[in-house]
């Protein structure tokens, strides 16, 4: 699970963004933190960078594929 010290540095909202899923071997559509939505290992990763392969190796393999899903949006100006 992410964490953060300060309440005044993340804004909760409502977005598709966050619902999306996506799979490993893909462009990260925006920077932010993913979290893999079967085994919860989470990553850092900047907008079009390629999210982690399968073979990453934090995911069980007995858990199936990897989906992607972000968690916080790295927002900048």
């Amino acid at each position: 699970m992410a964490l953060y010290q300060e309440m005044g540095v993340l804004t909760q909202v409502q977005d598709k963004a966050f619902t999306a899923t996506h799979r490993p071997g893909t462009s990260a559509p925006y920077a932010g933190i993913y979290r893999c939505t079967k085994c919860s290992h989470e990553i850092g990763i900047a907008e079009g960078h390629i999210l982690p392969a399968q073979t990453h190796g934090k995911h069980p393999a007995s858990l199936g594929d990897i989906i992607w899903q972000l968690v916080v949006f790295a927002q900048h100006n």
